[in-house]
Parts: C-alpha cells; sequence; structure tokens
C-alpha cells in the first residue's frame, strides 16, 4: 500500500491519519498522536488540510520511520486542555481500527497542542512511552504524575507568545520528583520552536528508543 491520508471521525474530532508505506496488517506499528496549535482549528473535513503544515511529517523528518501519524482537530470553539477525554477515547478507537504496539505510543503537540500534550499526559501518563511538548506549559503541581515518563520538552526562548518559564518551570519540577527529562531551548527562536523541533531526526529516533513495559 502507498502512504494514505485516511479522515475519520474519532471521539467527535474530526481526524487526519497517516499510514506508514506498505502499511501491513500482519505488523504491529508506532503510533505518533499529534496536536495542532489554534491556528488550525476547525469544524469540517475539508479543514483538515490546515493540520499538514505543521505536523510532523510536513518536515519528512518521520519519512524514515513507520510511524502511524494520527492528528485530530480541534473544533473553533474548544481547547485541547478540556478535551483530554475525547482525546483518551479516539486512541481506544484508533487501537480498534488500526495495527497499533501499545508500548510504542507517543504523544507530541505545539502550542495549544503543546498545552494539550502536557494535559493529556497529566491525565493518562500510562498510554505513553514518551512525550514531546513543543513551546506549550501545564500546571506545575502536576509533576509528578509524569515522574516515570519520557519527556523532552521544546521552545524558543525568544517566545513572545508562551512564555519559555512555561515549559522551564514545568521541567524542573519534573525533573525535582525524579523524572526522566530533556529540555532544547532555541536561543534566537520565538514561537515557532516547532521548526527546529520536527525537523531533527534525533527527536524520532528517541521516541523509538521508548516502549512501556505492558
Amino acid at each position: 500500500m502507498n502512504k494514505s491520508f485516511n479522515t475519520q471521525t474519532l471521539a467527535s474530532l474530526n481526524t487526519l491519519i497517516h499510514l506508514p508505506k506498505n502499511y501491513d496488517e500482519t505488523k504491529t506499528y508506532p503510533v505518533i498522536l499529534f496536536l495542532h496549535g489554534s491556528g488550525e482549528r476547525g469544524e469540517s473535513v475539508e479543514d483538515l488540510n490546515k493540520i499538514k503544515s505543521n505536523w510532523p511529517l510536513a518536515y519528512q523528518a518521520a519519512s524514515p520511520y513507520e510511524f502511524i501519524v494520527v492528528a485530530p482537530q480541534c473544533p473553533h470553539s474548544s481547547y485541547w486542555p478540556i478535551l483530554v477525554n475525547n482525546l483518551n477515547d479516539l486512541l481506544d478507537q484508533v487501537i480498534k481500527s488500526y495495527r497499533i504496539d501499545e508500548t510504542r505510543i507517543y504523544l507530541t503537540g505545539l502550542s495549544m497542542g503543546g498545552y494539550g500534550a502536557w494535559y493529556l499526559a497529566f491525565a493518562y501518563p500510562q498510554r505513553f512511552a514518551a512525550v514531546a511538548p513543543v513551546c506549550g506549559g501545564g500546571i506545575p503541581s502536576s509533576a509528578k504524575t509524569l515522574a516515570n515518563t519520557p519527556i523532552w520538552a521544546f521552545h524558543g526562548v525568544k517566545d513572545d507568545v508562551v512564555p519559555v518559564n512555561e515549559t522551564t518551570d514545568l521541567t524542573s519540577k519534573i525533573t525535582d520528583a525524579g523524572g526522566n527529562v530533556k529540555v532544547t531551548l532555541y536561543d534566537d527562536v520565538g514561537h515557532n520552536a516547532w521548526d527546529y523541533a520536527y525537523n531533527d531526526q534525533e527527536l524520532y529516533e528517541w521516541f523509538l528508543s521508548h516502549r512501556l513495559n505492558k
């Protein structure tokens, strides 16, 4: 099978799903759950094309690896952190529909999606083998929830939309709780840290180096 993009409505969210080239029903595949930023929100299936501008596959960095990429779309009137239960349900539905390796489910998101990645990981840490929020933020008091989840957070030091301390304060708390945390700060970068994070092959290799014990 050639590379394909499927669209579905899962857990009330329109969702774009990328299957790797030569997808094989006899194998299982790692998954990247990607949460977009506020500018890519939408209501219709046609709006899903907005997601392709900034998701990991836009950088072709994931292409050497056989990931299934799942990218739901947040409605205009909503915000990822309040949709964590929908996102958890969406993962359940994806697992039922595709050949998923449940020990290798990875989570990332940018800006609003970075917040969504943090909040979803706080709520369901047992689901994710590794989490990579980009220019997002969360609740430092929830840091201990992620003490056992590998984290790699990215942020631009000159970000004037989401201050860099949103990442540094939270990751410091996770480190203090004994967590496994990497932080990459881009000194001369503003809000658009995702261009650098998603174009880095090491991120995808880092994802695949982690697996849940099930």
